[in-house]
């Protein structure tokens, strides 16, 4: 089973260039579409052409070649068709918090739409099967769907494995609950509910992707890195005014420059209980 949606959720994947958030590009994306209405889904999957090379290693690992994507569009001309097609749905994948949620804001950004997940749920299936089973997404769709996957890094194929395993994990960890690391019992964290799994996949302190910026224990805003690392985003920059220059100018995600930006007018974002 998968969960029950009061809002529509889109599962999706991509392949890129590399792994670079901000400096590679997406060269597939597939997406699939479920409705809260409970219409039938709907699947959405194109090739792309970079505009850059793609690594011999990206290539390796899903089998994308120059030659394939040269008469494709480039990510500018589908991105308003990509844009409109997630529309204000929640997001689901596998991996999807740390790369292609972020991959994909820097490709909106680029193209000069304005994609924001600050109102939507995420739901990174390679989290709950990280927190309950270690693995990789072939030992999962194994692990939860007893059967092989031979298409593992094929876009359209990892998203329908990934509903798969999501699906599984549902149904496997019904009544089941997690003892965490101090010993703290979570009662069933995997329910059929978009807001539990979001909940449960995502860490509350931490406010991008890249992990540049997260909450302290009294709910301000800290850098996570760096010289200034536990200390005030908010007191830093009015101090340092150049240290907040260099970071909207140097290669940090559009996530990380949105929320400096925001308390640097003094929107400071307020972590949610």
């Amino acid at each position: 089973m998968l969960p029950i949606l009061k809002k529509d959720l889109v599962f999706f994947d991509l392949e890129a260039t590399g792994l670079h958030v901000i400096r590679d590009r997406i060269v597939q994306i597939a997406l699939i579409k479920y409705f809260a209405d409970g219409r039938p889904p709907e699947e959405r999957c194109m090739l792309i052409n970079p505009g850059i090379p793609i690594s011999e290693e990206a290539i390796q690992v899903h089998g994308i070649t120059p030659e394939d994507v040269r008469n494709k569009p480039t990510f500018e001309q589908v991105a308003k068709d990509i844009f409109d097609f997630i529309g204000d749905a929640d997001l689901a994948g596998y991996n999807s918090n740390r790369f292609d949620i972020p991959f994909l804001m820097e490709e909106f950004d680029r193209a000069g739409l304005d994609f924001r997940i600050d109102h939507r749920r995420l739901i990174d299936v390679q989290r709950i099967f990280y927190k309950m089973e270690p693995r990789t997404l072939k030992a999962a769709v194994k692990f939860y769907c007893n059967r092989e996957f031979e298409d593992a890094h094929d876009a359209l194929e990892d998203v329908r494995a990934t509903i798969d395993v999501l699906s599984g994990q549902i149904d496997m960890y019904k009544g089941v609950d997690l003892t965490d690391g101090d010993g703290n019992i979570i009662p069933e964290p995997i329910r059929p509910d978009v807001q539990q799994l979001h909940d449960f996949t995502n860490d509350a302190r931490v406010l991008d992707a890249t992990q540049r910026l997260r909450f302290d224990e009294k709910g301000q805003v800290v850098f996570n890195f760096g010289k200034y690392t536990g200390q005030s985003v908010k007191e830093v920059i009015t101090r340092d005014p150049n240290y907040y220059q260099w970071m909207m100018t140097k290669d940090f995600s559009v996530q990380v420059k949105r929320i400096l930006y925001d308390i640097h007018e003094g929107n400071e974002p307020r972590q949610s209980s």
